[in-house]
């Protein structure tokens, strides 16, 4: 049931929400990410694949990987 709700949520984190690109990106530039935020959490995608469900995120849960990505 949670699983059905999650690509349901996403469904809608697709449709509604403002998608940002991450500013790193390889020399290639194949190697990035679109992220969304939300009230409760952050929706993370494949920008070259949108018809994929994005991964949610608990706001938390992005927060403690920022500050450990930043060090």
């Amino acid at each position: 049931m949670l699983e059905r709700d999650e690509r349901r949520r996403a469904r809608t984190v697709r449709a509604e929400s403002a998608w940002f690109r991450s500013s790193y990106r390889t020399g290639s530039g194949g190697e990035c990410v679109a992220v969304a935020a939300g009230p409760d959490a952050v929706h993370v995608r494949d920008p070259k694949d949108t018809a994929r469900p994005a991964r949610t995120i608990r706001s938390g849960s992005w927060a403690a990987f920022v500050r450990f990505a930043a060090l």
